[in-house]
């Protein structure tokens, strides 16, 4: 897993070495909307939450995505995870419904993601 924050980047050709490990050519994050920073490579999105979480980030404000570092433009990120379910926070799917949420998101992975 890698830590990713706005001091510490990652480049596309890092994504691209990752998602060779997994099937479909993905790579799982977790992003931190608080904090705006993002964990990477885990084989699933728990295991990023689980780190993140124990150090210092709020469930409510983790969320899990899925990168495909081949892919351009609205397809390089997918809102997908099994730890999006949160009824709680009126989330029902693996996906994210809010879409200030989704704006959030995009953001920070746009500011840590270099092209």
């Amino acid at each position: 897993m890698q830590l990713v924050t706005q001091e510490k980047k990652i480049s596309r050709e890092t994504l691209q070495i990752f998602s060779e490990k997994m099937f479909g050519g993905l790579v799982k994050a977790v992003v931190d909307i608080n904090q705006a920073i993002m964990l990477v490579d885990a084989e699933m999105h728990a295991d990023e939450e689980t780190v993140l979480l124990e150090q210092g980030s709020q469930q409510a404000a983790l969320w899990g995505i899925n990168l495909y570092p081949a892919e351009e433009g609205g397809s390089f990120l997918e809102f997908d995870s099994m730890i999006n379910i949160r009824p709680g926070q009126g989330n029902r799917s693996r996906g994210v419904e809010d879409v200030e949420t989704q704006e959030k998101i995009r953001k920070i992975v746009e500011n840590l993601v270099e092209l």
